[in-house]
């Protein structure tokens, strides 16, 4: 690991590292708009189909989750577009098609145009995710790439949590109009977003994927890279660790724990604090002791000590001391986001071919969809049995992504993901 301190965030250095345009101020605009929007979406959704309709919650959460199932459908063809005209205009695509579903919301009475309105909304954000990465990806070199990332992830914290806040301060109103006034809000910071890529953000260079007999080859490049698809497995086991603390930290904390309901609300406020705050400066000085790969090993460590702290809560009475000791055991999740979603990022975009890098971080998308749909399912499961099992089981996965994330970074980087090294 080089002595030499990794290159500090700043104007100047990003016009050394990104194209001479309004890129290094307008991503991340872009994507602070596009986070707060995200922010406000999440507690709405449910809550505005349950009041302009007379559907159940079981209908409405039937119909979310098939329009989300749909949607998984995008990446791969997403990638290849992307490979071929540039990530720009498929982000920008991506946040207007989210614009538009929003916009849909208001026309929603029943449950087909519910339907129509929940698949538009996901498939803009699968669209939109499948092709930002390859966006700051583009804009970035070495170890500047995560510093983007680093900071992609603060401004994306930051950003929804400061959405969900006033979500929640405008759902407290319970009125169909606030409900309406929000789903506005929600479309046009998508479009405010988009508009700001359109405007101030060129395209870059591309290198277009070669051709096999005529037919794009980036799909069957992908299925035959077999380092690059164990990637997207182990990231999976990662990813669960984090998608673990929004389903199993209020269930676990409220009825398994018998901790005041406030609390949660506490927990997941420091966490996206940390995050949000602490990011790039934990990647700043990771990566000057270690590579991306040994970053995320750190991270899977880290998780499983928090899932075994958190596990041995049962063991404390209730009142002070449990809130405090639990507070604490938050802040070992955060630590481990914040090295774990540089990392993996940075190291996906460097594992991609440069002509094929669309379609390879778009399947790398893959790994979030599926941790977002095993984890409920693998809590649910466990925690039925016992309410400490779910803990060490996600603890289990984190120490065996860790294990095999060093071996598999040599793999992917023939040994150039050394400390310091992009």
């Amino acid at each position: 690991m080089p002595i030499r301190r990794a290159p500090e965030w700043s104007a100047h250095d990003a016009g050394r590292t990104v194209a001479r345009d309004g890129a290094s101020w307008a991503i991340p605009v872009a994507l602070a708009i596009d986070a707060v929007g995200t922010g406000l979406c999440l507690p709405l959704s449910m809550v505005y189909f349950l009041a302009v309709t007379d559907l159940s919650e079981a209908r409405v959460g039937l119909l979310m989750t098939s329009a989300a199932a749909c949607s998984l459908l995008l990446p791969l063809l997403v990638g290849r577009t992307v490979d071929r005209v540039g990530p720009r205009p498929v982000v920008i695509a991506g946040q207007l098609l989210q614009a538009v579903g929003f916009f849909l919301y208001l026309g929603v009475s029943g449950p087909a145009s519910l339907f129509t309105a929940a698949l538009v909304e996901a498939a803009g954000v699968r669209v939109y995710w499948s092709s930002v990465f390859a966006l700051i990806a583009e804009r970035a070199e070495g170890d500047a790439k995560d510093e983007w990332f680093a900071r992609a992830g603060m401004i994306r914290a930051a950003g929804t949590g400061a959405g969900t806040v006033l979500a929640g301060l405008l759902l407290a109103l319970a009125s169909e109009h606030a409900y309406q006034g929000m789903v506005l809000a929600d479309a046009f910071s998508f479009v405010v977003a988009a508009a700001t890529v359109a405007l101030f953000v060129r395209g870059g260079r591309r290198t277009v994927g070669a051709r096999a007999d005529g037919v794009p080859r980036g799909v069957r490049h992908l299925l035959a890279d077999r380092p690059y698809l164990a990637l997207i497995g182990v990231n999976v086991l990662f990813t669960v660790c984090t998608v673990f603390l929004a389903v199993a930290v209020p269930v676990y904390v409220v009825r398994g724990l018998h901790a005041p309901g406030w609390a949660v609300g506490a927990f997941l406020t420091v966490t996206t604090a940390a995050v949000a705050t602490g990011t790039a400066e934990v990647t700043r000085r990771v990566r000057r002791r270690t590579s991306r790969g040994g970053a995320m090993a750190w991270a899977g460590r880290l998780w499983a000590a928090w899932c075994v702290a958190a596990a041995v809560a049962v063991l404390l009475p209730r009142g002070p001391l449990l809130v405090g000791y639990l507070t604490l055991v938050m802040l070992l999740w955060a630590v481990a986001e914040m090295l774990h979603g540089p990392a993996s990022n940075a190291l996906s975009a460097e594992a991609a071919p440069e002509g094929l890098r669309g379609t390879y971080l778009a399947a790398f998308q893959y790994s979030f969809a599926t941790a977002d749909m095993v984890t409920p399912v693998l809590f649910g499961a466990l925690y039925g049995v016992s309410r400490g099992l779910p803990w060490l089981a996600v603890g289990a996965l984190a120490l065996a992504a860790s294990m095999v994330i060093r071996p598999l970074e040599r793999r992917l980087t023939g040994g150039r993901g050394r400390a310091g090294h992009g």
